[in-house]
């Protein structure tokens, strides 16, 4: 009776290990398997690939492209690198297997995917890239940014006007050609005037965790400084963290770029001074447009720059607050 039950007991255990090695494998297969709505009969398959998914920045972008390839019967992919160049690589050749007739990307290093662009290119497919550049922009059709280094410019230039002096760290993302670009606005800007140094630039990869450890670990150097400029909302969000945590925020002026819906929650709390607002869903809606003008074959251009503009502490009841603009 014994040697039954534990046979029963065996089967069972044996049937359910089985139900759910097939469902992940289902899940692994349908992962794979982007399927849009509105989907026609040979509907084109859109790749998409940007630093890193944690960002809503990129998030925003790519809804606006997943809206408008629905809305064409269109199916679109979407690949998550986690600011990792060889995993974007990858992941690249991985879609163009897939068959994608047209990719929208942000690369993480615009210097580190020259051999896969070649590859797109000898393919036939389209490349289309937004919010930084490629080092190799002749091998893309067009490339949608804001205007990075105004951006940097905007913030120094409220500096200027909000405070007499400034001792100031910069957290940076080197290895983004928009990343150097805002920093170099910001730096040609307020080195203007001698009343403003440059303590520290510190390398963050425009990424929340990173900017509150290394924020963390300049507090604790107990070194003086009065300023923080960051690349982006993500890095700004960061710092203030940071500052939170020694009971310091808004005695330190903090600058971002983005103008997220976080960071102007914090200017209006007067924990950052001011975020420089990029549109994410004009970069989107317009990636959108020039992915479907390429299709039709029509003339486009191959660089389009969007305008920025700037939230401060005394503007910031003109802004939406939750949302991106």
């Amino acid at each position: 009776m014994k040697k039954t039950k534990y046979r029963q007991l065996y089967y069972t255990i044996l049937t359910v290990v089985y139900l759910v090695l097939f469902s992940v494998g289902i899940l692994i297969m349908l992962r794979s398997i982007d399927i849009s709505k509105n989907q026609k009969e040979g509907s084109r398959l859109i790749g998409a690939s940007y630093m890193s998914m944690s960002n809503e920045f990129f998030r925003i972008i790519h809804e606006q492209v997943r809206v408008r390839v629905e809305a064409e019967g269109d199916r679109v992919i979407l690949r998550d690198p986690g600011m990792d160049v060889q995993r974007q690589k990858e992941q690249i050749r991985e879609m163009m297997k897939m068959g994608i007739d047209a990719l929208i990307l942000t690369p993480v290093d615009p210097d580190g995917l020259v051999d896969v662009l070649i590859e797109a290119r000898a393919k036939g497919i389209n490349v289309i890239v937004v919010d930084s550049n490629v080092s190799t922009e002749n091998l893309v059709n067009c490339t949608i940014v804001s205007d990075n280094y105004n951006a940097g410019c905007l913030d120094g230039e409220y500096m200027l006007k909000t405070q007499k002096e400034g001792k100031i760290v910069v957290m940076a993302h080197n290895s983004a050609v928009s990343g150097r670009q805002r920093v170099a606005g910001f730096l040609n800007t307020v080195s203007k005037n001698p009343a403003y140094t440059l303590e520290c630039q510190i390398d963050c990869n425009g990424q929340y965790e990173k900017a509150l450890s290394e924020m963390r670990d300049y507090l604790d150097k107990e070194r003086e400084f009065d300023t923080v400029f960051c690349l982006n909302d993500p890095a700004a969000e960061g710092v203030v963290a940071a500052l939170k945590e020694k009971g310091l925020a808004g005695d330190v002026n903090v600058y971002g770029v983005d103008a997220s819906p976080d960071a102007k929650a914090l200017i209006a709390a007067g924990t950052m001074k001011a975020s420089v607002v990029q549109f994410p869903t004009k970069i989107g809606e317009t990636a959108a447009e020039v992915l479907y003008d390429l299709i039709a074959g029509n003339k486009i251009e191959t660089k389009i720059t969007v305008p920025v503009d700037i939230v401060t502490q005394d503007n910031i009841n003109q802004y939406e607050k939750d949302r991106w603009q």
